[in-house]
């Protein structure tokens, strides 16, 4: 037998009773035929208000309460698309408001009708799950700053018009909270409400000035009572306040700086993610004041570091409800109950306090619009994600149903039949919007209350599997105590020394190694770390430990460990981010063992531990050619309007690539010249973002060179040298960069102050080194070295692309021209890099003495060697010696300019490989020799990438490469003896 509503005609006739005492020309005999004939026929008016009011008792008890809004569904019931443009309609009515006694009528009479459409449509299936709540949202939010504008306009009347100091007009401003903040309101929602005003100041334009204080307090007092109070017309909204600080005891509302200072100094966890959901209602976007209390609440939400801490403290909330839940006996509530609606918004709103300060996408109010974002930043499966979202729409939508049943704020499942066989009818079918934002009907076979509660509990079981598995308990697992290092922080000397015999730690390693343990020990006790800081550390050190000396190097990755854990101590987020991921630990100590660079470039920005989490990154890196459009999704995720945060965030970016890029050097991914593809690459799209937001500061100010008025195009040129230009960059090189921009007469327009075309680059020069010499708490960039210049350091910042070419004509030495072999264009526009590759190819091909070239680069060459080289006897510093890194590029620039004159064609490359492949080519040298001269060259070149990343210099002991060396010292005697 199918499931369905008994439609009887009782509550009907009632309906036509109402309808003939209000309009005597009805008849009650034609109407009840007319019920009779269609009460169970849902194409009909009659059979449409009959199944809603089956499903809602409140819908029914309005239509009797308002004849005239019964009158019209009789013959005409609302549609969907009756339900919106809530503000306007409501300004219309208020505005023949001459009282608060009608005021409090009218939102009551249009809270009731509006909510009684919204019940209507919900039962016909007329809008789907999401429609319905941002409608509810919609119709509170209107209903609030409909009353709060009428109510303000009566009390600057009464008191004078409240104005900040310097007689600007002051407003109140809402903050709606919870489920109101998210558009996300159920049927019979409480308001969570924060009120706050811009400045101190008082009132002008009455005989006695009131104080901005006291002027909003008074308002916010009657705009509650408006909405809260009971009246024989019922009442608009439960309204609460104690979300707002200091709750009860505090002042009904504050201003922004007293906001701002409450939230610095006391704001708490849980308020932060409360806060999380703080929307300003009715914000016009215009408003000045709107961005600023945007800007003042979000560094206290969403912190600019990753932070783990968060977890924790909504464990620990989430433990608090539940003890409530059990306290009161409240078995069977779909929102607070195991798998509910306030674990999904668990799970969503831990993510966007971890990670919202980075990822700007996260940084709003909908959790159905928050979902998909998190699980495209790869924090939660796509199954999890699914998962999450069906049963987040199926639970509001049987809390919905539930509540507007009688209006009353519920989330129990009903023990009654009535109710329960309304919520089995409504929940069988209903709409919602699918991922591309089209209506999709959702059907369930639910018989009888069993299939209900069963496909209820499966839901439920989903959410609580992805609640544990992301949130969880904390894992006590790994305070087993079974491990020797359980009482580490409240052990002696003497207990320390015993677990390091208890591990077999070498006997001549133990007096060192127990030195250094002690040192961090008393190092940490003079710490301010916190209770909480102190308690993960404990849960923590056992496992650091355990895995550290299960590792060979012990002695020397213990000290690198200790140095990063020393400088997380008092930074509880970092050291939750290891407790709550395991793999975070081992991946650290795995990568520290091998790179000393790492461990130091962890230890100083710890903000790298959130890169350990993704190993699958950490094994295969990005393609190199998709870092532009990685810096570029990467930019956008951080506040556009934050210029720190925004140079910053180049920073990390930085930071992060250099970390993977390492991690895959060391686990054998990377080949070394795929490593300084990755750098080379990485540190290109960083300079066209840096030149990008120069640009963008510099013509903010000066506006643009005339001639480029209207165009996209820049005319400047960033030139790489050395490294970068030969596509060689290593973990700590700098970059040798050259200016160049079109040298055309004339002023600049479009900015608050013009200048000289020729002065406005040089600006743009001077922001760029800025930019990239900036040192914030990300660093530095990089550092740049101007010094190839042309007149080196008595030159400008930058140059005309035809001063360039005059200067290294007729004035460069031939050591500028050996450098200008290993440059190219990083960054300019198409036509302009042929430009430079053109004067490139003409002076590095231009007639030279060959003789007198052998004796310049000779002569270079050694005078580096005298002034550069102090290498101890027995050892072979790799770059600097003879039969070294040095002594093959001084080789392949000498045979480039040697041999160019004749064959311009061979200035087409600009790193040492491809050099030496077209001498091969051209037959100038062997291809035996090319190939012997590119293995020298990338051995030596890999030994230095790896001696980097332990953090040694580059010096190895004689006996190392010596036939290299030799091969290196023979070649050279042959082009230079």
């Amino acid at each position: 037998m199918a499931l369905s509503l008994p439609l009887s005609t009782e509550k009907l006739i009632q309906l036509g009773e109402v309808l003939c005492q209000h309009f005597p020309e009805m008849n009650l005999d034609e109407i009840t035929q007319q019920i009779e004939q269609e009460a169970t026929d849902l194409t009909t008016p009659i059979g449409q208000i009959n199944y809603a009011i089956s499903l809602s008792n409140f819908l029914e008890k309005v239509l009797k309460k308002q004849p005239h809004f019964l009158a019209q569904w009789w013959q005409t019931p609302p549609q969907f698309s009756d339900c919106q443009h809530y503000a306007s309609r409501l300004a219309d009515q208020l505005s023949a408001i001459q009282n608060e006694e009608q005021l409090y009528k009218t939102l009551r009479d249009f809270r009731n009708q509006e909510m009684a459409k919204l019940s209507f449509c919900q039962s016909l299936n007329l809008a789907t799950v999401e429609e319905i709540f941002i409608r509810l949202s919609q119709l509170a939010e209107s209903l609030i700053i409909g009353t709060r504008d009428w109510l303000y306009k009566q009390a600057c009347e009464e008191m004078g018009t409240p104005c900040d100091e310097n007689g600007n007009p002051q407003q109140l401003y809402i903050l709606g909270m919870g489920k109101l903040g998210g558009f996300e309101l159920n049927f019979s929602s409480d308001i969570d409400l924060i009120f706050t005003y811009p400045s101190q100041g008082e009132t002008v334009g009455t005989r006695r000035a009131v104080g901005n204080a006291k002027f909003f307090t008074r308002l916010g007092q009657r705009l509650i009572n408006a909405l809260d109070q009971f009246t024989p017309d019922g009442f608009v909204y439960r309204t609460d306040m104690r979300l707002r600080p200091f709750g009860d005891s505090g002042a009904l509302a504050l201003s922004f700086s007293a906001m701002e200072q409450y939230y610095q100094d006391q704001g708490r966890d849980w308020e932060r993610y409360a806060m999380i959901k703080g929307r300003i209602l009715g914000a016009n976007e215009q408003d000045p004041n709107v961005k600023t209390l945007q800007q003042l609440l979000r560094p206290f939400v969403y912190r600019r570091y990753i932070d783990f801490s968060v977890i924790q403290a909504l464990r620990e909330m989430k433990g608090k409800i539940e003890r409530e839940v059990r306290r009161r006996g409240l078995k069977d509530n779909i929102k607070l109950g195991a798998g509910g609606i306030r674990e999904i918004e668990f799970i969503v709103q831990v993510f966007q306090l971890i990670r919202g300060g980075r990822e700007i996408k996260l940084q709003q109010h909908e959790l159905l619009k928050l979902l998909p974002e998190i699980r495209d930043l790869s924090l939660i499966t796509p199954q999890q994600y699914h998962e999450l979202r069906d049963a987040y729409i199926f639970l509001r939508h049987t809390e919905n149903v539930l509540q507007a049943i009688d209006d009353q704020q519920t989330q129990l499942l009903p023990t009654d039949e009535e109710n329960r066989l309304r919520l089995m009818v409504a929940c069988r079918e209903y709409t919602y919007l699918d991922e591309k934002n089209q209506t999709t009907m959702k059907s369930y076979p639910i018989k009888n209350w069993d299939d209900f509660y069963q496909i209820l509990q499966a839901h439920q079981q989903k959410v609580r599997s992805v609640f544990d598995a992301l949130i969880g308990e904390e894992k006590d697992e790994r305070t087993d105590d079974n491990n020797q290092w359980i009482d580490f922080l409240e052990s002696d000397l003497d207990d320390i020394e015993q677990m390091l015999v208890d591990n077999h730690i070498d006997e001549d390693a133990i007096s060192d190694i127990l030195d250094k343990l002690i040192q961090f020990k008393e190092g940490l006790a003079r710490r301010v770390i916190g209770s909480r800081g102190r308690e993960v550390l404990a849960h923590l050190l056992p496992d650091i430990f355990t895995q550290i000396f299960e590792q060979k190097n012990y002695r020397t990755l213990l000290p690198r460990i200790l140095n990063i854990v020393d400088k997380i101590a008092s930074r509880t987020t970092y050291l939750e981010l290891l407790l709550e991921n395991p793999q975070a630990i081992e991946q650290l100590i795995e990568l520290c063992s091998q790179s000393q660079m790492i461990a130091e470039q962890v230890a100083r920005f710890p903000i790298l531990l959130d890169e350990l989490l993704n190993t699958k990154a950490l094994r295969n890196p990005l393609p190199f050619t998709q870092y532009p459009d990685e810096l570029k999704q990467y930019m956008l995720r951080l506040p556009q309007d934050d210029e720190e945060q925004f140079i910053d965030g180049l920073r990390q970016f930085k930071q992060s690539i250099l970390l993977r890029v390492a991690s895959a050097d060391i686990l054998d991914v990377l080949p070394v010249m795929k490593v300084s593809d990755h750098l080379t690459y990485l540190a290109e799209a960083i300079i066209d973002a840096v030149v990008n937001f120069a640009w963008q500061q510099v013509s903010q100010r000066f506006g643009v060179p005339e001639y480029l008025v209207g165009k996209t195009e820049k005319g400047f040129l960033v030139i790489g040298y050395g490294k970068l230009g030969g596509i060689e960059l290593g973990y700590k090189s700098d970059l040798d960069l050259v200016f160049l921009y079109q040298a055309i007469e004339g002023q600049t327009i479009g900015g608050k102050k013009s200048i000289d075309s020729n002065q406005f680059y040089l600006r743009l020069a001077q922001k760029i080194v800025s930019i990239f010499s900036m040192n914030t708490s990300a660093g530095i960039l990089y550092d740049v070295d101007m010094r190839l210049r042309p007149s080196g350091d008595a030159g400008l910042l930058g140059c005309s692309l035809q001063a360039f070419e005059n200067y290294q004509l007729n004035e460069a030495w031939t050591w500028e021209k050996q450098a200008l072999v290993r440059s190219r264009a990083i960054f300019g526009e198409t036509e302009l890099k042929a430009e430079f590759e053109k004067i490139r190819c003409n002076v590095l091909s231009a007639q030279r003495d060959i003789n007198q070239l052998k004796i310049e680069v000779r002569d270079m060459r050694e005078k580096m060697y005298e002034h550069l080289s102090h290498t101890k006897e027995g050892f072979f510093n790799i770059k600097t010696d003879r039969g070294g890194i040095t002594d093959i590029e001084f080789i392949a620039q000498y045979l480039m300019l040697a041999n160019a004159p004749a064959n311009p064609i061979l200035t087409k490359w600009s790193d040492n490989v491809r050099i030496f492949d077209s001498m091969a080519e051209y037959h100038i040298i062997s291809l035996a020799e090319c190939e012997k001269l590119k293995s020298c060259y990338v051995t030596l070149r890999n030994k230095i990438h790896h001696l980097n990343l332990l953090g040694n210099p580059v010096i190895v002991d004689d006996s190392a490469f010596a036939e290299e060396r030799e091969f290196v010292c023979s070649f050279w005697y042959k082009l230079f003896s």
